[in-house]
């Protein structure tokens, strides 16, 4: 059976953290594919973007 895991961060390393805690747990030969996405948008009245890191692992359980 093919199954996702979704992963949403605010900060890269914060994602990075998450989907190695997940990976450990992987037996490799099970991993299908890893999709990444990064998404910015400006913060309301200030200068400053809001950035939004998300991974999704495709796997085989």
């Amino acid at each position: 059976m093919i199954q996702v895991k979704l992963f949403d961060q605010e900060h890269e390393k914060d994602l990075e953290s998450d989907m190695n805690r997940f990976l450990k747990k992987l037996d490799e030969k099970k991993l299908v594919d890893i999709k990444f996405n990064v998404a910015a948008m400006p913060e309301e009245e200030e200068e400053n973007q809001i950035y939004c890191f998300t991974a999704m692992i495709i796997y085989r359980s």
